[in-house]
């Protein structure tokens, strides 16, 4: 029995449940939002910050560039789309508080 080929180039996709397609007009996640040092949120290039369930919903209607959908512990959130921008990955982004919703 041959063992069945894994492309290593796809194994980073296989991280994610869902890739949605941007719109032309999408935005882009600018900054996270953390709470005692959890991500509870994203802040979007309009300026907006929306929670995590409003920001997988979005993103799978199309209004956010450069992410998929990806489940952990039957928790979706949304993960940066591989590619080789460092910069661009949500882990490199900036953080702001979420003391606001405290």
């Amino acid at each position: 029995m041959k063992a069945e080929t894994i492309n290593t180039t796809e194994l980073p996709l296989l991280a994610f449940s869902e890739i949605p397609e941007a719109q032309a007009d999408a935005k882009e996640i600018t900054a996270l939002v953390k709470t005692s040092g959890t991500i509870t949120g994203y802040q979007l290039s309009d300026g907006s910050v929306v929670d995590k369930a409003e920001g997988v919903a979005l993103a799978r209607q199309g209004q956010i560039a450069g992410v998929g959908i990806a489940t952990n512990k039957g928790t979706e959130y949304l993960k940066s789309l591989p590619d080789v921008i460092e910069a661009n990955n949500l882990g490199s982004l900036p953080t702001i508080s979420n003391s606001s919703n405290e």
